[in-house]
């Protein structure tokens, strides 16, 4: 596991991706029209080989079509769409159609260039697309017909759990996107939200934009977007995960990137640290007195500072003394960056910010 996630404890519970889900409801409603029936629960296999079972929520059918849901559980995680119905209809198509997707309620539509589905398309994933298709070939080979269908899936309240998403910024509109690449939702693993760093990436380089930048909140995005007059699509909110970010980067470069956020966030940064996250890495005292020091920083200031509950105190106690401890930090978490992208040609600065979304340091 990447050093931008964390093991979670093994008793926590994983769930299912929407994914996945869909993939169960597919098949659920692909056997009723191939037998009469709902297979109830319906079984699955996953890419690396597992076989959940899941119970249907509901069951309808009519002429050619079929329809089976499933509500999605993500186990332990906090996930937007857990307890959301997946609703897949299977229609019967005319012979040579193969399978096709069409989104149905809730479902979103990609608008931009830059994400694994082209524009105009439903904003089902590729993996989840690929288990659906192979779920229905392997139905239709046993029994002996085409296999030719429309899968339209649904998510009744999609369109409102998609404002919770990164989905409007990535130009998907309508709903959620059907996700998964596995199948399996662990625990606090934030895979959900590198992919989404990712996929913004994706979006402002298709886009042609040649200056992002991430921030770690609302407060210093919207700060650097002011600063740079920057679009909407060339902010990527990283959060904590400014190793995702950059790591991304090195392999799918910009011209330049811009990392805004708090002194706290950009403090551990500035350490080395690569996940932000207050349970996953915490400020190092001793390394700002250290730095208090070297901008000729008091000894009380540096006593102070040694015995401090916060690093915003230590701003505070420095800005009181003139001391540019910003600045330093600053500096520091630039040259930390750097090192992750390496030789890869990106200009790169930090802003800092304060709660009051003021810019207190700039390299």
């Amino acid at each position: 596991m990447s050093s931008e996630t964390e093991d979670p404890p093994s008793q926590m519970r994983r769930g299912w991706t929407t994914g996945a889900c869909a993939t169960a409801a597919t098949r659920a409603a692909y056997l009723k029209l191939l037998t009469g029936r709902f297979e109830d629960p319906v079984t699955i296999t996953l890419p690396k080989g597992e076989t959940p079972s899941f119970a249907l929520a509901i069951q309808d059918h009519g002429p050619n079509w079929a329809e089976a849901g499933i509500v999605k559980d993500a186990g332990d995680d906090p996930d937007v769409t857990h307890s959301a119905l997946i609703q897949v209809k299977v229609i019967l198509q005319p012979d040579g159609r193969g399978v096709c997707f069409r989104a149905g309620t809730g479902v979103g539509t990609v608008t931009k260039e830059g994400l694994p589905i082209p524009p105009g398309e439903p904003a089902i994933n590729p993996v989840p697309r690929q288990m659906m298709a192979e779920v229905i070939r392997g139905l239709a080979q046993d029994h002996g017909v085409p296999g030719n269908v429309l899968i339209e899936i649904s998510v009744p309240e999609g369109e409102k759990l998609a404002e919770k998403t990164w989905n409007p910024r990535l130009g998907i509109v309508g709903g959620i996107s059907i996700l998964g690449t596995t199948g399996i939702v662990n625990p606090y693993s934030c895979s959900a939200w590198i992919h989404a760093i990712h996929r913004g990436i994706d979006v402002a380089r298709a886009a042609g934009i040649n200056h992002i930048a991430g921030a770690t909140g609302s407060v210093s995005e919207a700060a650097v977007q002011t600063y740079y007059n920057l679009p909407e699509s060339a902010l990527i909110d990283m959060g904590d995960f400014v190793g995702g970010m950059l790591k991304y980067l090195r392999r799918h470069p910009v011209a330049r990137v811009t990392i805004a956020g708090g002194f706290a966030k950009l403090t551990k940064l500035g350490q080395g640290k690569l996940d932000l996250h207050s349970g996953r890495s915490q400020v190092d005292f001793e390394w700002l007195a250290k730095g208090i020091e070297l901008a000729g920083g008091s000894r009380t200031l540096i006593s102070e500072t040694l015995t401090a509950n916060t690093a915003s105190q230590v701003l505070a106690l420095s800005t009181r003394e003139d001391i540019a401890i910003a600045d330093y930090v600053a500096a520091a978490a630039r040259d930390a960056a750097a090192k992750v992208i390496g030789d890869t040609g990106i200009s790169l600065d930090v802003i800092i910010v304060d709660r009051k979304g003021r810019i207190v340091a700039k390299t």
